[in-house]
């Protein structure tokens, strides 16, 4: 398959309209400032289920019908899980999802919620499949792929029909890619209408056979696990062959400091899969179109709140507002005190301060001291390690993995 009737499309948006919400494209001024562009992001995150999913999912359970009575089933790593669960819980109809090992425990938790009977095992997402495919034929119930099938391109496809509703100088549309549902059905249904819009893709390195060409081996962990599929789709790949201009691969660190971006300047809370978009604008994978506007799919917010911490404290180290420094002193009275004095004459919060003694090569007449400080940026950082050194404080830094 290499198209989709454009009449699909509309009547997707049709079949959702009582459920699914035409999400807002907001200006970003901060990377419009950085790009010399103008840049939009579509807020999928912000979607019902926090994620595009539920477009396909309700378009697919709708039109089987009567096929739908024994129940759905799937295999996901979660957005589409949660998608499939809401559609069948709208519908009416019983609903199991297959799911990988170290899937999300947010997205797991609101399947169960939406009264999915979620089965978790399997390495990947295909795995997951094949057990999703095998219960179908056990039980009779309607197996729902998470993106190989036109049903669904058709109703992740929505997204482009708001984007040409929306946007009147729509020049450039950058998409995560990870099966290709979403890429695809948004290229055809904008291309369709607009051929002159340029439409990019965006895998993670490591896991991106439509840019590679090549299959991942054994498992493979990712920020950017909603996009983490190892193969090409049979539907989706001759979609994505005909009709999008690009396909770029993006590093795991760079969505790391897309989805902080995104938190920190925009107030918008994108998991790694959603934010590759904004890594490949940043890292200058992909350009943004010279005139008229650029818009960035952010594909999904369903984030492991456990995981925010360590993205915002790397984060901060790296823009050198946070510094972990392990300093040795002499053991006598008034040497602490006598560094942190330096750190106050400069500025510098700190957070956290300990002694240790001992599992550390120190003189019997020092003492170390782990000490974790607060700057405003990295020309702070210099003058007080240059501050210190003429003190002399010794600041050894380390970074937590």
């Amino acid at each position: 398959m290499a198209d989709i009737d454009p009449g699909e499309f509309i009547d997707a948006r049709e079949r959702g309209r009582s459920v699914i919400l035409h999400t807002p494209t907001v200006p970003s001024a901060h990377l419009s400032e950085l790009t010399g562009s103008k840049i939009l992001l579509k807020a999928e995150n912000l979607q019902r289920t926090g994620a595009f999913k539920i477009r396909g999912a309700i378009n697919k359970v709708t039109k089987l019908g009567g096929a739908a009575r024994n129940g759905v089933v799937a295999g996901s790593a979660g957005n589409h899980a949660q998608a499939l669960a809401l559609a069948a819980r709208t519908l009416g109809v019983p609903c199991e999802i297959f799911v990988p090992k170290g899937a999300s425990l947010t997205k797991i938790a609101a399947c169960r919620h939406y009264g999915a009977t979620v089965i978790e095992g399997g390495e990947n997402v295909e795995v997951a499949v094949q057990s999703a495919l095998a219960r179908a034929d056990e039980t009779g119930m309607a197996f729902c792929h998470p993106y190989d099938d036109p049903d669904i391109v058709a109703g992740q496809g929505t997204i482009g029909l708001e984007l040409l509703d929306d946007i009147d100088d729509l020049s450039s549309i950058i998409v995560p890619l990870g099966g290709g549902g979403l890429l695809s059905g948004v290229a055809v249904a904008v291309k369709q209408r607009r051929p002159s819009v340029r439409v990019i893709g965006v895998q993670v390195e490591g896991c991106d056979p439509y840019v590679s060409r090549m299959t991942p081996e054994g498992v493979f962990t990712t920020l950017a696990d909603g996009i983490a599929v190892k193969k090409p789709g049979a539907v989706t790949a001759p979609l994505i062959d005909r009709w999008v201009d690009e396909l770029v691969s993006v590093s795991e660190d760079s969505v790391a400091d897309a989805m902080v971006l995104l938190m920190e300047r925009s107030k918008l809370l994108v998991e790694g899969g959603g934010a590759v978009g904004v890594s490949a604008l940043l890292t200058g994978k992909c350009s943004p179109a010279t005139s008229g506007s650029t818009c960035i799919v952010l594909s999904g917010g369903n984030v492991d709140i456990g995981l925010l911490p360590n993205l915002i404290l790397r984060s901060q180290e790296i823009q050198g507002r946070r510094m972990n420094a392990f300093v040795r002193l002499p053991d006598v009275p008034g040497a602490l005190a006598g560094f942190l004095d330096m750190l106050a004459r400069n500025d510098a919060n700190i957070i956290e301060v300990s002694h240790v003694r001992q599992g550390v090569d120190l003189h019997s007449r020092e003492t170390g001291v782990l000490v974790v400080i607060e700057l405003r940026d990295q020309d702070h950082r210099s003058r007080l390690l240059q501050s210190a050194g003429e003190c002399g404080f010794m600041i050894n830094e380390f970074h937590y993995p």
